[in-house]
Formats: structure tokens, C-alpha cells, sequence
């Protein structure tokens, strides 16, 4: 990358991501345009000639939500609802900054198509299987509310799954759901308010009656569900794990640990971070190795990404693993530097400038080629 090459983020401008990332930039003794996705939101954005382009996340700004999804009010704070008219707009907006990029002759950092399937679950689940990448299994098809997921369960076998909205991010609507015989249990972060809307909550809760958790599915399930069969993960000191593995330009450099005493692990739940150097001594000087090359395998689905945070199961036996999602916007890991002491920022800069991005997509396009 080169100090006469214009550097553009897309993204919130007063957001910790946006900050977190200009900082690193300015380390580096470089320069960085912010293009507000309020604006990209809303309609059709310039860019500089040539620039580089990295598309942060969108999301904490409910002004963009409500643009994206169309619609005439803002939800209220952490309100759970229009998950498919928001891709619907993410996508519109996507496509407008591919035209303005074309425009330019600007680079995006992040490939829009890439960012597309990482935010429709089953059709990110789709592409990984296709490359053989090691993940739970999965219904095939969406149920379209909760006596649909009841009949498909009872046909699969399955008594444990989580349930997912196929265009969340951050467990927003997950459910870790139980069921034995008539009795039900789904863990989850949702508070169903008694008006029947949904709200994310930072509290993890239990509801055990079917009436309860059959309300919170048919409400979620037109916006989309992807349902995974539960893979038992790994416990080290009384608590279960999994990884949250960071891959710039193919190479794994950031690890985070999320520990939690439940099903679910994010650690904006009250959940903590765990040691990777314990994680890593038990899995020992096969299974770390093979641990991470399974999320490079997943960030090779990905290659016009200069990242994607991998989100690695380990299973109860220590001797499986299984990727659970890949995201597109997954590197906010405050604290957590690589090898070289580089926060995930500084290492992302330091791909573009050592041309690492660029042998990485261009290895790529020659795989796919041959």
C-alpha cells in the first residue's frame, strides 16, 4: 500500500471500530477518508480515484438500520426485527459502492459477494461444505415456524440444536433449544416483551415452556432461520469454550478465547475470555496446527476478504473441531496483538503494505483457474 494511495473506511464515523481502525492508521503514519454508511445507506456515494476500500460494519447506528431496512421508524434499542428487509438493503447499498468503486478504479478490501453469503447463514453454510470444511450438521431446509421445526427435529432425531436467524450477527435471536419428550428448554438472549416484539438482552435466559419458545420461533422464523445440530463443545476448568480465530490474508495470527458456564459464548453476554496458551498446550502439537488450518480453510471461501473472524468449535473429546460461523466484519478483538505484536488493525495495514493481500487473492484466482 502506498502513502499516495487514497485509504477509505467505510463505516460508522463516531464508532469504536472506525476509531479503533483510524488509530492504527495514523500509527502507521498514513492517512484515512471515513464515507459514513449513513450516506451509502441512503444512496449513491463517490470515491477516490485508485483508493483502497474497507467496508466496516454497519451495524450500532439505528439510523442506518432503519435506512437499510426501509422503513419509516428507528427500532427501538435492541428490538429484534426485519432481518431480511436489512440484507435486502444491505445488499442495495453493497451494490452501489461496487459501482462507485468500478468508477474510481478503487479496491475493495472486502469483497461485497463475500460479505453477502457471510451474512445469509445457510448460504455461508453451503459454501463451506462445498469445500469441504468441517462444520455441524444442519436441516436443509428453513422451517417456516416452530410446528415446522418440531416435525423437522422429530425426522432428523435431533433432541439438541441451535437455532439461528440466518441474517444475525452477534447471537442476536440464537437459541440453544433442548428438547425431551414433552418438555422444552431454550437458552438464549431474547426477552420476549408482552406486546410480543423481541429484544436482544445482555442477560442470558432459560424458557421452559413450548408456548414460550414456540411464540419466540414463529416470531423470528419469517426473517429466516438456519437450524445446526448441537456440537458439544470442549470444557477446560468447568467452563465450555470456543475460538474466535482471526485470518488476514490466510494467515491465523489473532486467537481469542470465549469461555462461558452455558451454550452460548459471545462474550458481550457476560461471558470471559479464556487462555489460549491452555487451550493450545491441551490440544498439543497436532491438533492446535489443524485446529487453525480448518479456519483458514473456511477464509479460503473468502478470498476477496483481506479478513473473516472464523468462530472454531473444539468438541468435547478434544480430538474434533467444527467451524460455527464465519463473519465478515469479525475483528474487533481490543487487546489481542499477534506474533509481532500487532492488534488486528496494524495487522490487516501490515498485509496491504507487504503485498500479502495481494499474493493471497492472486494464489486464489490461480487455485480457481487451474
Amino acid at each position: 500500500m502506498s502513502h499516495t494511495v487514497p485509504l477509505v473506511v467505510v463505516g460508522n464515523p463516531d464508532n469504536r471500530r472506525v476509531g479503533s481502525f483510524r488509530a492504527a492508521v495514523h500509527a502507521a503514519g498514513l492517512r484515512v477518508q471515513v464515507l459514513p454508511w449513513r450516506e451509502l445507506a441512503a444512496g449513491d456515494v463517490s470515491l477516490p480515484d485508485r483508493a483502497q476500500v474497507r467496508i466496516d460494519s454497519p451495524g450500532e447506528d439505528a439510523e442506518v438500520d432503519r435506512l437499510l431496512r426501509g422503513a419509516d421508524r428507528p427500532l427501538a434499542h435492541g428490538e429484534i426485527s426485519g432481518g431480511a428487509a436489512w440484507y435486502a438493503g444491505l445488499l442495495a447499498a453493497l451494490a452501489r459502492l461496487t459501482v462507485a468503486a468500478q468508477r474510481a478504479g478503487a479496491t475493495l478490501l472486502n469483497d461485497p459477494a463475500d460479505i453477502a453469503t457471510m451474512f445469509d447463514k445457510g448460504a455461508c453454510q453451503r459454501r463451506l461444505a462445498q469445500a469441504g470444511v468441517a462444520q455441524p450438521a444442519a436441516l436443509d431446509d428453513a422451517p417456516a415456524d416452530w410446528a415446522a421445526l418440531r416435525t423437522a427435529l422429530a425426522a432428523a432425531g435431533w433432541a439438541r440444536v441451535f437455532v439461528k436467524p440466518v441474517h444475525g450477527s452477534s447471537a442476536s435471536g440464537v437459541l440453544a433449544l433442548h428438547l425431551a419428550g414433552d418438555r422444552v428448554q431454550a437458552v438464549t438472549s431474547v426477552e420476549a416483551a408482552d406486546d410480543g416484539r423481541l429484544y436482544n438482552s445482555l442477560r442470558l435466559r432459560a424458557y421452559r415452556t413450548e408456548r414460550e419458545v414456540a411464540s419466540i420461533v414463529d416470531r423470528l422464523a419469517p426473517d429466516g432461520l438456519l437450524v445446526q445440530r448441537w456440537f458439544p463443545k470442549a470444557g477446560l476448568h468447568g467452563r465450555v469454550f470456543d475460538l474466535r480465530v482471526l485470518v488476514i490474508a490466510g494467515q491465523p495470527g489473532h486467537v481469542v478465547i470465549r469461555s462461558s458456564d452455558g451454550p452460548v459464548t459471545n462474550l458481550h453476554l457476560g461471558n470471559r475470555r479464556g487462555d489460549p496458551a491452555a487451550v493450545r498446550a491441551v490440544l498439543g502439537p497436532q491438533r492446535w496446527p489443524a485446529a487453525l488450518a480448518e479456519c483458514v480453510g473456511a477464509a479460503r471461501c473468502f478470498t476477496g476478504s483481506l479478513h473473516v473472524g472464523v468462530d472454531l468449535m473444539i468438541a468435547s473429546d478434544w480430538r474434533r473441531h467444527a467451524v460455527a460461523e464465519v463473519n465478515a466484519f469479525g475483528d474487533l478483538l481490543p487487546g489481542v496483538c499477534d506474533d509481532a505484536g500487532r492488534d488486528s488493525y496494524a495487522a490487516q495495514l501490515h498485509a496491504l503494505r507487504t503485498g500479502r493481500f495481494t499474493a493471497w487473492r492472486a494464489a486464489a484466482a490461480m487455485e480457481r483457474s487451474a
